[in-house]
């Protein structure tokens, strides 16, 4: 018989390790599917209808051909892995969450509830902190590609092709709205840093989402940094320099997508955008992916 092992240390979950937690009651309202974005901070999993599962299982004829229509979440459930001494430092974590509320209107972020649950393993209880968050359909806004107007249409192309829902707007006017949701998005960030001294995470390959209303929503909420205006490279509990990189995302949007120039002269990017420490960050960044890459070996892979 197998050892149990907390559902922290798991590199991901399948239904029926969701369907055990002592925190889970099942009523067969809901089946839950792990959501391909889960990895080395959270477990993320689909909320699905059954009769949803059930139809994408066995197909309906459509004008002669059989389609096998994916079943859309009514929610994400995250599972974080966070280890918490006490419960003032999990209040602490939603705290944060908060900050996110306050400076990013509903159209730029995924809504979550996030709580805290009494998790049973080992003879005790720990406190695991949970987000149930809105679904959002849409394609990754990658702020280290290309960021110009091919790529970006590209997109559009995309959301038309593989979305129920596809864009209502033509391609030129969708393009339009996405740059003026993406400058009403950065400058919300950037009045989030100079106020609040905090960042979220923008340099996660999957954290901005684009939907097909040219929104741009950022569903990482989580992972929010404290802004340091110091020479000090600062990273978060693995080691990623998470602040500097998020800055970095963030000028890449501004400067790339939104074409605005002269920002080497903002207070922000003065501090974070020197030669001299994107070079200090960038070998922060390699000792990062090294370690990563020698824990994926040793415990498996999280994506």
């Amino acid at each position: 018989m197998n050892e149990a092992i907390d559902i922290r240390d798991k590199p991901c979950l399948s239904e029926e390790d969701v369907l055990a937690l002592n925190f889970i009651h099942d009523s067969g309202r809901y089946r839950f599917r792990r959501h391909f974005r889960a990895g080395l901070r959270s477990h993320i999993m689909e909320v699905l209808d059954p009769e949803d599962v059930a139809l994408e299982k066995r197909g309906v004829l459509l004008d002669g051909l059989h389609r096998y229509p994916r079943a859309r979440p009514l929610k994400m459930l995250r599972i974080f892995r966070t280890r918490f001494k006490d419960l003032g430092e999990a209040q602490e974590e939603l705290e944060r969450v908060k900050i996110i509320e306050a400076y990013l209107s509903p159209l730029c972020h995924a809504k979550s509830e996030e709580f805290l649950v009494d998790y049973q393993f080992g003879g005790r209880y720990h406190i695991v902190l949970c987000g149930l968050q809105e679904y959002v359909a849409g394609v990754v806004l990658d702020p280290w590609s290309r960021l110009d107007a091919d790529y970006l249409l590209s997109l559009h192309g995309s959301l038309c092709s593989n979305s129920d829902n596809p864009p209502s707007l033509s391609a030129a006017a969708w393009l339009q709205r996405l740059k003026s949701r993406t400058s009403r998005f950065v400058d919300n960030v950037k009045q989030m840093i100079v106020e609040a001294q905090h960042v979220p995470d923008l340099a996660g390959l999957s954290n901005l989402l684009v939907t097909p209303e040219a929104d741009v929503k950022l569903v990482d909420i989580n992972n929010i940094s404290t802004v340091s205006f110091t020479a000090e490279i600062s990273v978060d509990d693995r080691g990623y320099p998470v602040c500097d990189k998020s800055i970095q995302a963030l000028y890449r949007l501004e400067k790339r997508l939104l074409e605005r120039s002269a920002l080497e002269k903002e207070s922000i990017y003065r501090v974070f955008m020197g030669a001299s420490r994107i070079e200090r960050v960038r070998a922060v960044e390699r000792k990062f992916h090294l370690a990563m890459r020698e824990t994926v070996a040793a415990e498996g892979c999280f994506s």
